[in-house]
């Protein structure tokens, strides 16, 4: 790759120079901010290395002023800085930077860091995948009894979550666990149904100063969303309100809308569900995961299909590279809850073919399938997409299933 580093001091490009070098990269150098401006947009490299603290310019302006050309969209940008505080590299972030990293440089590490920010991979974690309600037992112990929360992860961006089922604990366990110590996190809630918000309260970055969350969703009928949230912790029913938060909590009322968390882009669709439930698309360079669920797909030629809003979901989900579906029944199931908000296997599979997704996964089981039931689910969705040609690769996820894009 074309690398162009920008420092007012010259030992900096004389030490990296012949690290990059030594990796196969190209390296162009300048100590003056004012003349890489005019030597950058005419290189195009794949990566410019940028030093904060310069005389003419400092690195905040300078990456402001590139990731307003047009020319320069696809290159990267690291900042090689000795300020190490939390605040700089916050604002980084937000002038467009893709990474940071704090001098004085390790030869050692340099390369495998600075490629890390061209390797940056969209993990998908599997929390909770069942519906309306949690089931324990030994018949739930392949795919987990816990219900809806998924999460998105991509290194350093905000962690994106789907949901705040009683999956969300086992979320919440695993962060403890692996030592995160400062959190920002976007809680996506599709709608407020208990299977969706009752775990909330269990989630434990909420309680712990320093962390900042927002949970976002559909308002109801003027109810916001801090209202619905709040009022499942009103203290007649649950213990502890959301007065005794430590962590930075916002609400957000969400509409049919696009948004940007960090550098992954965020896209919602209304669904066919009681009461107002959002369908969401995440894209990260390049990558698309659609979180469909609580959505019922009527069988054309019933009377309550829906031509357009079909259309309009195809064209949301359209070629994603996992699409994450309520399967909530078998299709012998289905006639005898038609109406219930919920989608049988068959449309499921007719509309991720005819969406040309690349991956289907079956998700929110219904409580009254056992192991056995959802294997059978599997096995029937498998059997359809057979039977269309189709090559859309299905599974079924369990709770700590991930997966990486």
């Amino acid at each position: 790759m074309r690398f162009f580093v920008i420092d007012d001091n010259e030992d900096v490009a004389k030490l990296l120079t012949p690290i990059l070098q030594r990796a196969g990269h190209t390296v162009s150098s300048s100590q003056s901010p004012i003349q890489a401006l005019k030597e950058v947009p005419a290189m195009r490299p794949d990566c410019i290395l940028l030093d904060l603290m310069m005389p003419e310019m400092d690195g905040f302006e300078l990456c402001k002023r590139f990731r307003e050309m047009p020319d320069l969209a696809g290159t990267k940008i690291i900042i090689l800085s000795a300020k190490s505080y939390d605040f700089d590299k916050r604002r980084a972030k937000q002038l467009g930077a893709d990474g940071f990293i704090v001098k004085p440089v390790d030869v050692k590490t340099f390369i495998g860091e600075v490629e890390k920010m061209f390797t940056k991979k969209l993990t998908l974690s599997y929390w909770g995948t069942r519906g309306t309600l949690p089931v324990a037992g030994q018949s739930s112990l392949k795919y987990g009894g816990n219900t809806s929360c998924v999460s998105l992860q991509v290194d350093d961006e905000p962690l994106i979550v789907f949901d705040a089922g009683t999956g969300i604990k086992k979320l919440s366990d695993n962060l403890f666990a692996s030592g995160v110590k400062r959190l920002t996190a976007k809680i996506f809630i599709s709608h407020p149904h208990w299977d969706h918000i009752n775990a909330f309260p269990f989630f434990g970055a909420l309680f712990m100063v320093g962390n900042e969350i927002e949970v976002l969703g559909p308002a109801h009928s003027g109810t916001s969303m801090r209202a619905i949230m709040s009022s499942q912790m009103d203290d007649i029913y649950f213990p502890v309100t959301i007065r005794e938060f430590g962590a930075r909590v916002f609400f957000h009322d969400l509409h049919e809308e696009n948004l940007a968390v960090g550098k992954i882009q965020v896209d919602t669709l209304l669904l066919n569900h009681p009461g107002n439930c959002l369908g969401y698309r995440a894209t990260y360079n390049g990558k698309r995961i659609c979180y469909i669920t609580d959505n019922e797909i009527f069988p054309p030629g019933t009377h309550n299909h829906d031509i357009d809003f079909e259309k309009r979901l195809v064209n949301f989900i359209h070629g994603t590279d996992i699409l994450i579906a309520d399967s909530t029944y078998l299709d012998e199931e289905y006639p005898k809850k038609t109406g219930w908000g919920h989608s049988c296997i068959s449309e499921v599979v007719r509309i991720a073919h005819t969406a040309q997704v690349k991956s289907l996964h079956l998700f929110h089981h219904d409580p009254d399938q056992d192991d056995a039931m959802i294997d059978r689910k599997l096995e029937q969705a498998k059997q359809k997409l057979e039977q269309l040609g189709s090559p859309v690769e299905c599974v079924c996820p369990a709770e700590g299933n991930q997966f990486v894009l």
